[in-house]
Protein backbone atom coordinates (compact mmCIF):
# COMPACT_ATOMS: atom_id res chain seq x y z
CA UNK A 1 0.00 0.00 0.00
CA UNK A 2 2.82 2.41 0.83
CA UNK A 3 4.58 1.65 -2.45
CA UNK A 4 1.37 2.28 -4.37
CA UNK A 5 0.86 5.65 -2.68
CA UNK A 6 4.48 6.58 -3.41
CA UNK A 7 4.04 5.68 -7.10
CA UNK A 8 0.95 7.86 -7.24
CA UNK A 9 2.89 10.77 -5.76
CA UNK A 10 0.80 10.91 -2.59
CA UNK A 11 3.61 10.11 -0.14
CA UNK A 12 7.09 11.60 0.12
CA UNK A 13 10.06 10.48 2.20
CA UNK A 14 10.19 12.18 5.60
CA UNK A 15 12.91 11.03 8.00
CA UNK A 16 13.87 13.90 10.30
CA UNK A 17 16.46 12.70 12.82
CA UNK A 18 15.72 9.02 12.24
CA UNK A 19 17.28 6.17 10.29
CA UNK A 20 13.90 4.48 9.96
CA UNK A 21 11.86 5.05 6.83
CA UNK A 22 9.20 7.68 7.31
CA UNK A 23 6.67 9.26 5.00
CA UNK A 24 4.53 12.36 4.87
CA UNK A 25 1.65 13.40 2.63
CA UNK A 26 2.87 15.08 -0.54
CA UNK A 27 1.53 18.47 -1.66
CA UNK A 28 -0.66 16.57 -4.14
CA UNK A 29 -2.08 14.46 -1.31
CA UNK A 30 -2.82 17.54 0.77
CA UNK A 31 -4.57 19.11 -2.20
CA UNK A 32 -6.60 15.92 -2.67
CA UNK A 33 -7.68 16.01 0.98
CA UNK A 34 -8.53 19.71 0.81
CA UNK A 35 -10.62 19.17 -2.31
CA UNK A 36 -12.42 16.28 -0.62
CA UNK A 37 -13.18 18.32 2.48
CA UNK A 38 -14.61 21.16 0.41
CA UNK A 39 -16.76 18.74 -1.56
CA UNK A 40 -18.16 16.98 1.51
CA UNK A 41 -18.44 19.81 4.03
CA UNK A 42 -19.53 22.81 1.95
CA UNK A 43 -22.61 23.44 -0.13
CA UNK A 44 -22.03 24.41 -3.77
CA UNK A 45 -23.17 27.83 -4.96
CA UNK A 46 -23.96 27.51 -8.69
CA UNK A 47 -23.44 30.67 -10.75
CA UNK A 48 -25.33 29.47 -13.82
CA UNK A 49 -22.16 28.93 -15.83
CA UNK A 50 -20.81 25.64 -17.13
CA UNK A 51 -17.44 23.96 -17.31
CA UNK A 52 -16.81 21.94 -20.47
CA UNK A 53 -14.09 19.30 -20.64
CA UNK A 54 -13.29 18.43 -24.25
CA UNK A 55 -10.77 15.68 -24.74
CA UNK A 56 -9.11 13.63 -27.43
CA UNK A 57 -7.03 10.58 -26.54
CA UNK A 58 -5.18 8.54 -29.20
CA UNK A 59 -6.46 5.02 -29.83
CA UNK A 60 -3.07 3.72 -28.70
CA UNK A 61 -3.82 5.12 -25.22
CA UNK A 62 -7.26 3.65 -24.65
CA UNK A 63 -6.51 2.99 -20.99
CA UNK A 64 -5.98 6.69 -20.41
CA UNK A 65 -9.23 7.44 -22.22
CA UNK A 66 -11.06 5.09 -19.88
CA UNK A 67 -9.42 6.64 -16.81
CA UNK A 68 -10.28 10.11 -18.04
CA UNK A 69 -13.93 9.29 -18.64
CA UNK A 70 -14.34 7.50 -15.32
CA UNK A 71 -12.59 10.28 -13.41
CA UNK A 72 -14.74 13.00 -14.97
CA UNK A 73 -17.84 10.98 -14.09
CA UNK A 74 -16.62 10.59 -10.50
CA UNK A 75 -16.09 14.35 -10.28
CA UNK A 76 -19.75 14.85 -11.18
CA UNK A 77 -19.53 15.61 -14.89
CA UNK A 78 -22.35 14.69 -17.23
CA UNK A 79 -21.78 13.44 -20.76
CA UNK A 80 -22.99 16.06 -23.26
CA UNK A 81 -21.63 14.32 -26.39
CA UNK A 82 -18.80 11.96 -27.33
CA UNK A 83 -15.61 13.50 -25.96
CA UNK A 84 -17.50 16.42 -24.37
CA UNK A 85 -18.28 16.41 -20.65
CA UNK A 86 -20.06 19.14 -18.72
CA UNK A 87 -20.28 20.26 -15.10
CA UNK A 88 -21.27 23.35 -13.13
CA UNK A 89 -18.42 25.84 -13.14
CA UNK A 90 -17.85 25.58 -9.37
CA UNK A 91 -16.11 22.24 -10.02
CA UNK A 92 -13.33 23.86 -12.05
CA UNK A 93 -10.60 24.01 -9.40
CA UNK A 94 -11.04 20.41 -8.27
CA UNK A 95 -11.16 19.28 -11.91
CA UNK A 96 -7.88 21.04 -12.67
CA UNK A 97 -6.20 19.58 -9.59
CA UNK A 98 -7.40 16.08 -10.46
CA UNK A 99 -6.38 16.13 -14.11
CA UNK A 100 -2.93 17.50 -13.32
CA UNK A 101 -2.39 15.00 -10.50
CA UNK A 102 -3.27 12.09 -12.80
CA UNK A 103 -1.22 13.40 -15.72
CA UNK A 104 -4.32 13.74 -17.88
CA UNK A 105 -4.29 17.51 -18.39
CA UNK A 106 -2.45 17.26 -21.73
CA UNK A 107 -5.48 15.53 -23.28
CA UNK A 108 -8.13 18.00 -22.12
CA UNK A 109 -9.28 21.52 -22.99
CA UNK A 110 -11.46 23.26 -20.41
CA UNK A 111 -14.01 25.94 -21.33
CA UNK A 112 -16.39 28.05 -19.24
CA UNK A 113 -19.61 29.48 -20.59
CA UNK A 114 -23.39 29.46 -20.73
CA UNK A 115 -25.88 27.20 -22.46
CA UNK A 116 -27.52 29.22 -25.24
CA UNK A 117 -29.94 26.64 -26.66
CA UNK A 118 -31.60 25.40 -28.57
CA UNK A 119 -33.02 22.86 -26.12
CA UNK A 120 -34.19 24.28 -22.76
CA UNK A 121 -31.33 23.93 -20.29
CA UNK A 122 -33.39 21.92 -17.80
CA UNK A 123 -34.21 19.37 -20.51
CA UNK A 124 -30.58 19.22 -21.60
CA UNK A 125 -29.43 18.67 -18.01
CA UNK A 126 -31.84 15.75 -17.73
CA UNK A 127 -29.99 14.18 -20.68
CA UNK A 128 -26.52 14.93 -19.36
CA UNK A 129 -27.19 13.38 -15.94
CA UNK A 130 -29.36 10.55 -14.68
CA UNK A 131 -31.29 12.78 -12.29
CA UNK A 132 -33.65 10.03 -11.16
CA UNK A 133 -30.73 7.84 -10.09
CA UNK A 134 -29.21 10.76 -8.18
CA UNK A 135 -32.56 11.53 -6.55
CA UNK A 136 -32.83 7.90 -5.46
CA UNK A 137 -29.50 8.23 -3.64
CA UNK A 138 -30.77 11.29 -1.79
CA UNK A 139 -34.01 9.53 -0.85
CA UNK A 140 -32.06 6.56 0.47
CA UNK A 141 -29.97 8.90 2.63
CA UNK A 142 -33.09 10.62 3.94
CA UNK A 143 -34.80 7.32 4.70
CA UNK A 144 -31.87 6.23 6.85
CA UNK A 145 -30.84 9.49 8.53
CA UNK A 146 -33.80 11.87 8.73
CA UNK A 147 -35.33 9.77 11.56
CA UNK A 148 -31.98 10.00 13.37
CA UNK A 149 -32.08 13.79 13.14
CA UNK A 150 -35.66 13.88 14.41
CA UNK A 151 -34.67 11.75 17.40
CA UNK A 152 -31.71 13.99 18.24
CA UNK A 153 -33.79 17.15 17.86
CA UNK A 154 -35.86 15.98 20.83
CA UNK A 155 -32.80 15.53 23.05
CA UNK A 156 -31.17 18.24 25.14
CA UNK A 157 -27.89 16.43 25.81
CA UNK A 158 -25.43 14.91 23.33
CA UNK A 159 -23.65 11.90 24.87
CA UNK A 160 -20.33 11.48 23.00
CA UNK A 161 -20.57 7.73 22.39
CA UNK A 162 -24.10 7.95 21.01
CA UNK A 163 -23.13 10.96 18.90
CA UNK A 164 -20.26 9.01 17.39
CA UNK A 165 -22.49 5.99 16.77
CA UNK A 166 -24.99 8.06 14.78
CA UNK A 167 -22.65 10.54 13.10
CA UNK A 168 -20.23 8.07 11.54
CA UNK A 169 -22.84 6.23 9.41
CA UNK A 170 -24.36 9.55 8.33
CA UNK A 171 -20.97 10.88 7.25
CA UNK A 172 -20.09 7.63 5.48
CA UNK A 173 -23.37 7.72 3.54
CA UNK A 174 -23.24 11.44 2.82
CA UNK A 175 -19.65 11.68 1.55
CA UNK A 176 -20.59 9.82 -1.65
CA UNK A 177 -23.52 12.09 -2.49
CA UNK A 178 -21.66 15.33 -3.33
CA UNK A 179 -19.72 13.38 -5.96
CA UNK A 180 -22.81 11.76 -7.46
CA UNK A 181 -24.73 15.05 -7.41
CA UNK A 182 -22.92 17.86 -9.27
CA UNK A 183 -24.89 20.60 -7.52
CA UNK A 184 -27.03 21.92 -10.35
CA UNK A 185 -29.01 25.17 -9.96
CA UNK A 186 -32.44 24.57 -8.44
CA UNK A 187 -34.15 25.89 -11.58
CA UNK A 188 -32.79 22.93 -13.54
CA UNK A 189 -34.00 20.27 -11.11
CA UNK A 190 -37.38 18.54 -10.76
CA UNK A 191 -39.78 20.33 -8.43
CA UNK A 192 -39.69 17.56 -5.81
CA UNK A 193 -35.88 17.29 -5.82
CA UNK A 194 -34.76 15.68 -2.51
CA UNK A 195 -31.16 16.91 -2.62
CA UNK A 196 -31.73 20.13 -0.69
CA UNK A 197 -33.43 18.28 2.16
CA UNK A 198 -30.69 15.62 2.22
CA UNK A 199 -28.11 18.39 2.60
CA UNK A 200 -30.13 20.01 5.39
CA UNK A 201 -30.29 16.72 7.27
CA UNK A 202 -26.59 15.99 6.93
CA UNK A 203 -25.43 19.46 7.95
CA UNK A 204 -27.83 19.47 10.90
CA UNK A 205 -26.42 16.13 12.08
CA UNK A 206 -22.91 17.43 11.42
CA UNK A 207 -23.53 20.49 13.59
CA UNK A 208 -25.23 18.47 16.33
CA UNK A 209 -22.99 15.41 16.56
CA UNK A 210 -19.52 15.99 15.14
CA UNK A 211 -17.86 17.67 18.12
CA UNK A 212 -19.36 15.26 20.65
CA UNK A 213 -18.38 12.30 18.49
CA UNK A 214 -14.85 13.65 18.24
CA UNK A 215 -14.64 13.86 22.03
CA UNK A 216 -15.60 10.20 22.21
CA UNK A 217 -12.86 9.23 19.74
CA UNK A 218 -10.23 11.25 21.59
CA UNK A 219 -11.32 9.79 24.91
CA UNK A 220 -11.17 6.24 23.56
CA UNK A 221 -7.70 6.93 22.22
CA UNK A 222 -6.60 8.06 25.67
CA UNK A 223 -7.96 4.87 27.21
CA UNK A 224 -10.88 6.65 28.82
Amino acid sequence: AVSRLKRRGLLTADRPGSKAAGYAPSPAARQLLDDGDRRVYTRPVPDGRWLLAVFSVPESERTRRHVLRSRLARLGFGNAAPGIWIAPSHLEDETRHTLVRLGLDAYVDLFRGTHEGFEPTAEAAARWWDLEAIAALHRSFLSAHEPVLRAWSRRRKTPPEEAYRDYLPALDAWRRLPYADPGLPAALLPRDWPGARAAEVFFALHAKLRDAGRRYVLGAGDGA
